[in-house]
């Protein structure tokens, strides 16, 4: 039986960032993480205001369950060091999904789900996987 040492590990490689641009990365992963707890959360336990916002969505309220477990998920993801990447991929999909939503049914201003998404961006760009 032979190893094959040139098989594609299954946990990404990490990509070398500089101390002072880790550092940073971790203030917007920690940032963008408390965020998504406070409004994944806000979802998850039924605040007045967004089960307001969900039934003027129209989509039904298990949409609003599925956006809080997402965001929140998302969160976690943002702090566990293999799964940052994914975490903000994943946030930066539901953002986007905000920002249309904004701007076709609620309306209101999409700036607070366009900065998530700019700096959920800059993580998933920072924290992608090196090429091999």
């Amino acid at each position: 039986m032979t190893t094959d040492y040139n098989a594609p590990s299954v946990s990404p490689v990490r990509r070398p960032l500089s101390k002072g641009l880790n550092i940073t990365c971790w203030i917007l992963q920690g940032l963008a993480a408390f965020a998504f707890l406070a409004a994944g959360g806000s979802k998850l336990a039924a605040a007045p205001a967004m089960v307001e916002m969900f039934a003027r969505i129209g989509a039904g309220q298990w949409f609003r369950y599925l956006t809080g477990a997402l965001e929140v998920f998302g969160a976690v993801a943002l702090l566990v060091p293999r799964a940052a990447f994914y975490g903000a991929v994943l946030l930066a999909i539901v953002m986007i999904g905000a920002i249309v939503t904004h701007l076709a049914v609620l309306g209101g201003s999409p700036i607070p789900a366009l900065v998530l998404l700019i700096i959920v961006g800059i993580v998933a760009y920072l924290r992608r996987p090196a090429s091999r």
